[in-house]
């Protein structure tokens, strides 16, 4: 099935979020896969804000390239940023099948620098700019 859900702007992302996380389903592998500035991180953001994670703790992991958040539920949720790795090696030092298999929320963002690394049940997400500025998120699942 193909989902779709239009972000027209800022004050549109909670309820996009909100829609995003119940059409998920029990998926927890979730990679987007957007162009810079597309607005992966300030979804994500949003994402992350639904799940009840402080809104001062959700930050780019772009140097990091993980971070961890807890959620409401006291739940952990993953948070990557995979723009700046270089060797597959370096995914793997940071022991991504650990958090892959955890079974937790795991938000990722540059997938397509791991793509071989993805277990085939993830969830990949694209965020596309509209000629008028308004994002488009889809999926299949």
């Amino acid at each position: 099935m193909k989902h779709n859900i239009e972000i027209r702007g800022l004050q549109e992302l909670p309820a996009a979020a909100e829609t995003f996380l119940k059409e998920i389903g029990d998926n927890r592998l979730i990679a987007f896969y957007a162009p810079m500035g597309a607005g992966k991180t300030t979804f994500t953001t949003a994402i992350c804000h639904q799940l009840g994670v402080r809104e001062d703790a959700v930050s780019s992991p772009t140097f990091a390239i993980l971070n961890e958040y807890r959620s409401a539920a006291g739940e952990p949720v993953f948070h990557f940023d995979f723009y700046r790795i270089n060797r597959l090696s370096e995914a793997l030092d940071l022991g991504l099948y650990d958090y892959l298999d955890s079974g937790y929320l795991c938000l990722m963002e540059w997938p397509e620098n791991i793509e071989e690394l993805l277990p085939e049940e993830t969830l990949k997400v694209y965020i596309t700019v509209q000629p008028d500025g308004s994002r488009l998120v889809t999926w299949e699942d």
